[in-house]
């Protein structure tokens, strides 16, 4: 790295941890339903503005809203109606709102005249399709037809399609469930103004991600939504930055091929982040509810994807939250803790965020936490990245 190299502002913003866990660990709420952090919505709003206004305190510049199981089938099974899932998916975006609300009101009661108010981010917060499942499979993406394969048919069990008419199929149908999403928030102006970012989070699949950039290139046309690098229109005219972050549970990503091994890490950043079908690419790509301790090893196998997908144009921002490294049972629903919280955790993450600098590849980091990550650990995340600028 050169001198001038060195010294190039890097932009890096800290993003929130696990809402979900925080709710259970923090605030003591009982989620342990399919829609998990989007039952207080509902029931028990104030707990939702406590939870984004403790990360907020903390020291995180990025809010994920409470969506991330939020869609029309999971409420469905809950036994909302689709009007009523709506107005609810909604509502969690103005709690967001209203908590950086408060949040900036507090630091205007409490700062010098030399200071200047934090910039606050809201993301939408959008899971996986298997996110919606009961039991979820945005660990192992076993996906129900026309989703995934039919495994009745098949004495194996696997998340690959043998047939490739019906694997176009089932990019089509992500697609429908992605597009009809994001139409809820879109369909709002004054809430799709408030936003910043678009979060996809967990995503197990690359059909899935391939499903996800239809359905975004869906919604701009459907919506009159200017991309990202266009001349910029009014705010509720432009696609907001958009990120797809993966999963990769002990340190693999779930995808099998139909020989029988693993998607690689670098063709997931490939089907993420390249030039191909006219797709639109994403700002941002990263890695998400994976142990903290898989992180080097995976980010070096996607900086050459990051690398290639900037040529004749802007890099990619790297997103990177990781879990605390307690293990999740999703039959039970309960977590093993392995790992202790705090400080280790953030110190981890800050050499994790300084390969990324190092790298050249990236256009800045969100750096955050998933999983068992609460505001303790995301405060000390906030001091180890200070530090570094």
């Amino acid at each position: 790295m050169s001198t001038a190299e060195k010294f190039q502002p890097f932009p890096m913003l800290v993003l929130d941890g696990g809402l979900g866990t925080t709710l259970e660990d923090v605030f003591h709420k009982d989620i342990s339903t399919p829609l998990w952090s989007a039952k207080p919505i509902e029931d028990d709003p104030e707990v939702i503005i406590a939870a984004h206004l403790a990360f907020l305190r903390a020291g995180a510049d990025v809010i994920l809203t409470s969506t991330y199981q939020c869609a029309y089938n999971t409420f469905e099974r809950s036994g909302y109606s689709r009007e009523d899932a709506r107005q609810i998916m909604l509502k969690s975006v103005r709690l967001a709102v209203e908590a950086k609300r408060r949040y900036l009101e507090e630091q205007r009661n409490t700062k010098t005249s030399s200071q200047q108010l934090r910039s606050i981010k809201v993301a939408l917060s959008l899971g996986p399709y298997g996110a919606t499942l009961s039991p979820a499979q945005e660990f192992d993406g076993f996906y129900p037809p026309p989703f995934g394969p039919d495994l009745s048919l098949t004495s194996e069990k696997t998340n690959a399609f043998a047939d490739e008419q019906e694997e176009r199929a089932a990019i089509e149908a992500l697609a429908t469930f992605h597009f009809e999403r994001l139409s809820v928030f879109a369909d709002e102006p004054e809430l799709w103004d408030v936003l910043d970012f678009v979060a996809f989070e967990t995503v197990p699949l690359r059909r899935e991600i391939t499903a996800i950039r239809r359905a975004v290139a869906q919604l701009q046309i459907a919506k009159g939504l200017t991309p990202i690098g266009a001349p910029r229109k009014e705010d509720s005219q432009r696609m907001k930055r958009w990120w797809i972050s993966t999963v990769h549970p002990d340190g693999r990503y779930p995808e099998m091929t139909i020989e029988g091994r693993r998607a690689s890490t670098t063709e997931v950043a490939e089907a993420a982040l390249l030039h191909r079908d006219n797709l639109p690419n994403p700002w941002g790509f990263g890695i998400n509810c994976t142990g903290i301790d898989f992180l080097p090893g995976l980010l070096q196998r996607v900086q050459g994807v990051a690398e290639k997908a900037a040529e004749g144009g802007e890099k990619p921002w790297l997103v990177v939250y990781p879990n605390r490294g307690d293990v999740y049972d999703p039959k039970t629903q309960t977590w093993h803790k392995r790992k202790e919280e705090g400080g280790g955790w953030a110190g981890e993450m800050r050499a994790v965020v300084g390969e990324a600098r190092k790298a050249q590849v990236w256009g800045g980091v969100i750096a955050g936490g998933c999983c068992k990550t609460g505001p303790h650990e995301i405060g000390c995340l906030a001091q180890e990245l200070a530090s570094m600028s």
